[in-house]
């Protein structure tokens, strides 16, 4: 890792629990993504519909605004659109079952002390783990 990448790290990572520690203290609300998203869509007003939208906004902006001042953004997917399908589909199922995904639980939940946002975070972390080593060094493969 390039010490250009570890200060990106750092400073991405400083944002991040900045925004969610903004969106906690002026809003009350708590900064899980999934939650935000879904919210959008779910039978809600128009002030609560508007800070979901202007949420989501800003994250697909940010990273608008830095493939411009980065001169471009390569984003190369070693899978198929099929195996790119079945992942999401994975992620969106694992989200509901876990009551939250990992911004809300290790980001938020944490922060908060949660004892079920630790047990998820746990669970992410060694199940990521694992499919590392499987990919990696089993060389198990699902397509």
């Amino acid at each position: 890792m390039t010490e250009a990448n570890i200060i990106g790290g750092l400073l991405g990572g400083a944002l991040i629990g900045l925004a969610a520690a903004a969106l906690l203290w002026l809003n009350g609300r708590i900064a899980g993504v999934s939650g935000i998203l879904g919210g959008i869509f779910g039978p809600i007003g128009g002030a609560e519909r508007s800070w979901r939208v202007a949420f989501v906004a800003g994250l697909i902006a940010g990273a608008g605004i830095y493939s411009l001042l980065a001169g471009g953004l390569t984003i190369a997917f070693q899978s198929g659109t099929p195996t790119l399908i079945f992942a999401g589909l994975l992620v969106g199922i694992g989200t509901r079952l876990g009551s939250g995904c990992t911004s809300g639980h290790g980001v938020c939940g944490l922060a908060r002390r949660s004892p079920r946002s630790l047990a998820a975070t746990l669970t992410f972390m060694a199940f990521g783990a694992l499919t590392v080593f499987l990919l990696r060094h089993a060389k198990f493969s699902l397509f």
